[in-house]
């Protein structure tokens, strides 16, 4: 990769992965970019890079050597894979001074989490974890709202998914690492990532299970204000949906609706090349990922003992 990008150069960025998530969000976001070149796709199955690589016009890789290759043809590169495959890859890329797009979580063990985040800080690339709501416009402007508001109380935060209710046809689903970890793992960062900017971080957890992999957390933050956290991929589909709400002294805040993740995710695009333009490191980097990723750890090991 050559990492001098010119400032009114496109933002070279391969994406790694072809999966639902690829194909539905981020090689749409990507190639309709205004600022980006999708330099091209790489994944494990040939035939599914190539089918996704010639619907957006770009090229296709695979094997060991095709993640080379896109790597030496980008100046970042975004990822839709599982998270203990992107981590040991992004650890690759940063390596190989490509910028970094992660998804959510970085990696479920502390130890892959860190690698990222250490790489990233050695090579000195930019790095964005896309935590949804972080990125989407209605929401991130909502959550700086909020943030910048003295004297809340408590919070309640509540992401309920019908991914495994019966009935169910989605295609994530089908996701392995998903059906694995649960909610918590799935939709726990996009509520920690709206909790922590506004109550601060989090200095106390109890964590307990719930019905199929519903998660429920108690946390104390640095604010003194104390939040709840209900997590979930299997509720039936007349239960599920997403609530989020700060209660202070000023009164009450309800989290907004917000137009899809491809537009969020094209929010993440900005951020990176944001920070690959001006060195200043987003506040959803490598780091609030390992920071995500240590509070998820905690709070699984406390939820198998209760």
């Amino acid at each position: 990769m050559d990492s001098a990008v010119g400032t009114n150069a496109p933002l070279r960025i391969g994406l790694l992965g072809t999966g639902p998530w690829a194909r539905n969000t981020q090689a749409p976001a990507l190639a309709a970019h205004p600022g980006v070149e999708l330099s091209g796709v790489w994944g494990r199955r040939a035939e599914a890079a190539d089918a996704l690589a010639a619907a957006h016009g770009t090229r296709a890789y695979t094997g060991e050597e095709g993640i080379d290759a896109l790597l030496e043809a980008s100046d970042a590169v975004a990822f839709a894979l599982p998270p203990d495959v992107q981590a040991p890859l992004a650890v690759r890329a940063a390596e190989a001074d490509c910028h970094l797009l992660m998804d959510k979580p970085v990696a479920t063990t502390v130890e892959g989490a860190r690698a990222v985040a250490g790489a990233a800080e050695k090579s000195g690339v930019a790095s964005v974890v896309f935590c949804t709501l972080r990125f989407a416009p209605e929401t991130s402007a909502w959550i700086a709202e909020q943030a910048a508001v003295d004297g809340w109380f408590t919070a309640r935060a509540q992401w309920l998914g019908s991914l495994y209710a019966e009935g169910s046809t989605s295609e994530y689903a089908d996701s392995p690492w998903r059906r694995e970890k649960g909610g918590l793992w799935d939709v726990g960062p996009h509520a920690l990532s709206v909790l922590i900017p506004v109550l601060g971080d989090v200095e106390h957890l109890t964590a307990a299970r719930g019905p199929a992999d519903t998660t429920h957390l108690i946390l104390r933050h640095t604010s003194g204000a104390s939040s709840t956290v209900t997590l979930g991929l299997s509720a039936p589909s007349g239960a599920a949906g997403v609530e989020i709400e700060f209660r202070g002294e000023r009164g009450t805040a309800s989290l907004p609706g917000w137009d899809g993740a491809e537009t969020a995710f094209r929010g993440a695009v900005d951020a990176l090349a944001e920070a690959v333009r001006t060195g200043v490191p987003h506040a959803c980097d490598a780091r609030f990922g390992l920071h995500l990723t240590e509070l998820l750890v905690a709070a699984e090991t406390q939820a198998r003992t209760r």
